[in-house]
């Protein structure tokens, strides 16, 4: 039988760029991921994967080459893969917690 539940408490913290960290579940070709960042965080480049995802704490910030929208705690994303929706995010509280449902390539 296949894992039906994820217990994220259970899960060791992964660092990723400076401000930013995450716990990960990966199964077939899709991936769970809590990620949290701190306002230090800062995208280095464009982010042309896609993502479905809910704001569990704080608020984020996303520019889509040069539009702008805040996300605040409770609010879902949505963003296509694709170069149309090249994406930069930032948090704009001291931490913000954003969960994600992503495939894998």
């Amino acid at each position: 039988m296949g894992q039906y539940r994820i217990l994220f408490d259970k899960l060791e913290w992964q660092d990723g760029i400076r401000g930013a960290r995450f716990k990960v579940f990966r199964s077939s070709n899709k991936q769970i991921r809590l990620l949290e960042f701190t306002s230090e965080f800062i995208e280095p480049d464009w982010c042309e994967k896609g993502h479905v995802g809910f704001v569990v704490q704080g608020e984020l910030e996303i520019d889509f080459r040069g539009s702008v929208l805040r996300y605040p705690q409770g609010s879902a994303l949505f963003i296509p893969s694709g170069l149309a929706s090249g994406h930069k995010a930032r948090s704009i509280a001291a931490v913000t917690q954003l969960f994600l449902v992503e495939e894998l390539n």
